[in-house]
């Protein structure tokens, strides 16, 4: 499914909130829900059964932390909150690659390009609202959005 066509199917409680101006909000999302059949899949072969779970809280936890932080009154707070959802990014992407041999290459390499775009957008957002750098030096990353976010997500497995 490519990212507008998601974009579409999401419901207008979820769009209708300020939070979902957020691009970051969007993306995370977005994985999350290209997650599920990725899952699915993992939990198949009992060789990868904690990879499946720990990829599936990881992945959700991202949006999660986002939407939380995003209602916090003190910018403080909301950077907290940004934060772990970097951690749990970076924690996704790492089971994501461990899960390539399952997966598959394209699919696992598709999903590990859209969480670094949230990685990305985190590692802008969060010195925003610390008023400051964070300990480590922002990488820059290049990954081309369009063809993470515009093109058919790969779809290697039937769920």
């Amino acid at each position: 499914m490519k990212y507008k066509e998601w974009m579409a199917t999401v419901p207008q409680t979820i769009r209708g909130d300020a939070v979902w101006r957020m691009e970051v909000c969007r993306v995370s999302l977005f994985a999350c829900d290209l997650a599920w059949p990725d899952v699915t899949k993992l939990f198949r072969d009992k060789r990868v059964f904690s990879v499946a779970d720990q990829l599936l809280r990881s992945i959700g936890s991202v949006s999660a932390n986002i939407a939380e932080g995003y209602s916090r009154s003190s910018r403080k707070d909301q950077a907290r909150f940004y934060e772990y959802a970097l951690g749990s990014a970076r924690e996704a992407r790492n089971w994501y690659y461990n899960a390539r041999h399952v997966l598959g290459s394209e699919v696992a390499n598709h999903r590990m390009e859209l969480v670094t775009r949230c990685i990305k957008l985190l590692l802008t957002i969060i010195p925003e609202e610390r008023g400051r750098v964070l300990r480590e030096d922002s990488p820059e990353y290049r990954v081309p959005t369009e063809d993470v976010l515009d093109l058919s997500a790969p779809m290697s497995h039937e769920v």
